[in-house]
Parts: C-alpha cells; sequence; structure tokens
C-alpha cells in the first residue's frame, strides 16, 4: 500500500467528524476504490488504514463487511481483506442490471421538462475530460451521466442500487488498458441521448441507451476478457 493513498486517507479523516461510523468509512473507502487509489487485487491493511482514519479495528471491520456485501471487497481466509477483482460472469451481469434500471427509467418518464441538470454537467465535464485528455476524468463523468439515468426516476432505492453497480463497474475500468478507447467514443452517444431527452422524446432516448449499453457490454466483456488472459 502506497504512502501517497495513506496520506489521503489522513486527510480525509476530517470527514469523520465526531459522528464516525463505519458507514462513512465505507463511504471513504468506497469513493477511493472507485477513484483508484485501491485497485483490485490490493490488501487492504488494518492496521494502517486504522490508524489512517483514526478509527477503531471494529469500526473498520465493520465497513469492510459493509464493502464485501456490495460487493467491492472480498476476504480471502488468513490472509486478510482485498479489493475485489470481478469476472467477466461479474461484468455481465451488471450490464443486465443496467439495462433493466436504466431503461426502465427513461420508460417510465411522464411528460417533460425532464430534470436533466447531472447529465447535463456530466456531458460538459466529459468534453473538458476529453479536451485536456483526462480519460479517467473522461470515465468518471461517464458514470455520473448514467447515474443521471437513473435519477430520473426519482428513487432512492435506486440511485442507491445505480451507485453500486457503477462502483463494481469502475473496478473493471482499473485494469483496462487504454482507457480512451473504452471511454471517448460514448461521449457523443451521451450527447444523443441528452438531446432527444431535451426534446422530450422519452422513447428514443430510451432506444439509443439500449443500443449504447449492448456495444458497451460486448466492447468491454471482449477487451476484459483478453486482459484477464
Amino acid at each position: 500500500m502506497t504512502d501517497n493513498v495513506l496520506e489521503e486517507l489522513s486527510d480525509d479523516r476530517k470527514l469523520l467528524g465526531r459522528t464516525s461510523t463505519a458507514e462513512r468509512v465505507a463511504g471513504i473507502l468506497r469513493g477511493r476504490i472507485i477513484e483508484g487509489g485501491f485497485r483490485p487485487g490490493m490488501r487492504l491493511a488494518e492496521e494502517e488504514i486504522g490508524r489512517a482514519l483514526g478509527v477503531s479495528r471494529n469500526t473498520l471491520r465493520e465497513a469492510f463487511r459493509l464493502l464485501t456485501h456490495e460487493r467491492l471487497l472480498a476476504h480471502e481466509l488468513n490472509r486478510g481483506m482485498f479489493v475485489r477483482k470481478l469476472t467477466v460472469e461479474d461484468l455481465e451481469d451488471l450490464y443486465r442490471v443496467r439495462r433493466l434500471v436504466e431503461c426502465a427509467a427513461l420508460r417510465q418518464l411522464a411528460a417533460p421538462p425532464y430534470a436533466l441538470h447531472t447529465m447535463d454537467a456530466a456531458v460538459t465535464a466529459g468534453l473538458s475530460a476529453r479536451a485536456e485528455e483526462r480519460w479517467r476524468d473522461l470515465g468518471t463523468a461517464n458514470m455520473h451521466f448514467h447515474q443521471g439515468i437513473v435519477e430520473l426516476a426519482g428513487s432512492p432505492r435506486a440511485d442507491d442500487m445505480m451507485r453500486g453497480v457503477l462502483a463494481e463497474l469502475r473496478l473493471v475500468f482499473h485494469v483496462m488498458e487504454n482507457p480512451r478507447r473504452f471511454h471517448e467514443p460514448y461521449l457523443p452517444r451521451n450527447r444523443e441521448i441528452l438531446e432527444a431527452l431535451r426534446d422530450g422524446d422519452a422513447p428514443r432516448a430510451e432506444r439509443l441507451l439500449a443500443v449504447y449499453l449492448d456495444d458497451s457490454r460486448h466492447q468491454l466483456a471482449d477487451g476484459y476478457a483478453r486482459q484477464l488472459g
């Protein structure tokens, strides 16, 4: 585990405030996993992380348990806690869930106008990241766009589910070579979906999204299978 990651966790300590809870610790660790600070296959050193965050062993273990339930961590007997390495089957299942949740969010929309602020901001952030060749940030913007799609359903439970799905998916992207190849082609497709919704054409947006997800699944699954060897 690098000193930089531990220093960042020490900075995160202030986020815990006086109400240090396992849920907040899990939120911090989840964020670090999504951002790539803890990469797939990395062992999480309990003592070092607990010291960096200033939390008890019991609190940290409860946070680990929560993240294991979310399929972001895995416990290996006599070895400790590790960031999960997803399988191709995991990836395929994630896309099944995405298709069910995201397409349904668009299918159930009432009459326009729609609350497109999150999606619009994600496209803008994506354009900026592409211009500056910040490919990981482009991937983050893309995930925010899809989180914005689910937000249109107005369901906090669906929002939570989607955050978990996208967190798992990020574990796949962390081990992929050439992240530009897996993010850049989808930026104009995000814009196309956004424009369809601005025009009030939710059925067209859903059709575009369904094809988008199928193409993304095939491309990513093939690349991930090659990466795993």
